[in-house]
């Protein structure tokens, strides 16, 4: 759980409560002080005369508390002036009548929580005060934000819930409000409401025109992930790209796209080309080392020599791959002495496709090309492919979309991905998400 996940401070509320009606704004132990509010018979009412008899006690207790802080008393010698705090603050909180009154003990109720690090009794205090009516409209979604804060410490799960959902869909600017949300719907076993909250904190954030921070996209995907959530860890996986699209997340991604399909080599293949098109590769060699292994196995040099080779360098010089490992040394010498052989044969091959009656030649074709890093012929041999049908419509439409992200047309790229079904759906989805950065400015 995030740092920003702790109880606010008492630097923030003492903030909260410096608005001219919070605690500090009321003096009931003299009767001359009593007297003199009474008359005022302002907009924020009155006491009533049992809450100031009652609460003389807890007054006296403040007011010795106040000047032991400004003496610099420690936190101990603060602990002790509040010994009988707790019964004299219930006494005041039975004898409330007013608007007033309520303010008064729940301001209380905060200052002393604070200082004896009683959050029930802080939550207690928060909710009075804003039950009082008299938070100022400014302020209302700072004082919901602080009582859900109070209510998640407290482990008042439904509280804090009830708390931070009008903060959160208002946009309140303390980010981890939407985490904490979140994760007292997840502490009650409620997943599906937990994204639910920080897809609402997102719309939110976005209405506003402003960034969404990327710990909510985490957030989201720690609580999908671990509660597998298939469709829900994909989505929000490949929003996070979206928006932060950084090597680290596509990895992230990618793995999360696998772990919840159903690929074959020819999957994995295009997720391997993902990641190598994205950056995603570009991480530290003990989070990307079995990535280039599974690349390799997917494009088969057999098959794809050109591609196995391009992958295997690209390893070896990142320091991923080790020249000497068995597995690679044996890709490495097939692939290099079957491009020479390959590439001689692809002039008869494109030939054969282009007068074959369906399209499994121009399919193998557009493949070749493709693995050769010749889009413009890759993307034309899978249009006609896909024109002459008996292929994988699928696989067909996701390696025209690369082609197509290969030579730039972004747009064209997208509208392939859409088309895509099946087992495929969530891997083209995140490659039209790599189109859609590509085609940022």
């Amino acid at each position: 759980m995030r740092a920003t996940f702790g109880l606010i401070g008492k630097t923030a509320m003492a903030l909260v409560l410096a608005t001219g009606i919070g605690a500090g704004a009321l003096t009931v132990g003299a009767t001359a002080a009593v007297a003199k509010e009474k008359e005022k018979k302002d907009a924020k009412g009155s006491y009533s005369k049992e809450f100031v008899a009652a609460a003389g006690p807890i007054q006296k207790t403040m007011t010795a508390l106040d000047e032991a802080k400004k003496k610099g008393a420690s936190a101990d010698e603060q602990k002790a002036l509040l010994a009988n705090a707790t019964a004299e603050l219930g006494a005041a909180e039975a004898a409330v009548k007013t608007p007033l009154d309520r303010m008064a003990a729940g301001g209380w109720g905060v200052s002393i929580g604070g200082t004896l690090n009683d959050v029930a009794m802080r939550q207690r205090g928060m909710k009075n005060m804003l039950d009082s009516g008299l938070v100022p409209a400014d302020k209302m979604m700072e004082y919901q934000f602080f009582l859900g804060n109070f209510a998640y410490g407290n482990k008042d799960f439904p509280a804090a819930i009830a708390a931070l959902t009008p903060v959160v869909q208002a946009n309140y600017q303390d980010e981890s409000a939407a985490e904490l949300l979140a994760d007292a719907y997840a502490q009650q076993k409620q997943y599906p409401q937990a994204l639910e909250a920080l897809n609402m904190a997102v719309t939110a954030r976005k209405a506003a025109g402003a960034p969404v921070p990327e710990g909510w996209f985490k957030r989201a995907n720690v609580i999908a992930y671990q509660n597998k959530l298939g469709p829900q860890a994909v989505a929000w996986s490949t929003m996070m790209v979206e928006n932060y699209p950084n090597a680290l997340n596509w990895l992230a991604a990618a793995q999360l796209v696998r772990e919840f399909g159903t690929f074959t080599n020819q999957e994995s293949l295009d997720l391997g080309r993902l990641l190598l098109r994205s950056g995603g590769l570009q991480n530290d060699p003990k989070y990307v080392e079995r990535e280039y292994v599974e690349y390799i196995e997917a494009a088969d040099p057999r098959r794809l020599p050109g591609e196995v080779v391009k992958v295997g360098d690209m390893g070896l010089k990142a320091g991923v791959l080790k020249a000497n490992d068995p597995f690679l040394a044996d890709a490495m010498s097939q692939a290099k002495g079957r491009i020479g052989p390959d590439k001689a044969s692809l002039p008869a091959l494109d030939r054969e496709a282009r007068a074959g009656k369906d399209g499994k030649s121009a399919m193998a074709m557009a493949d070749a090309y493709l693995s050769y890093d010749e889009a413009a012929k890759a993307e034309e041999m899978y249009k006609m492919a896909i024109e002459k049908g008996g292929i994988d419509k699928d696989r067909a439409l996701t390696r025209l979309g690369i082609a197509q992200v290969d030579l730039d047309k972004f747009e064209e790229a997208k509208a392939s991905f859409a088309q895509v079904g099946g087992v495929r759906a969530p891997l083209a989805r995140l490659w039209s998400a790599f189109a859609t950065t590509q085609a940022m400015p």
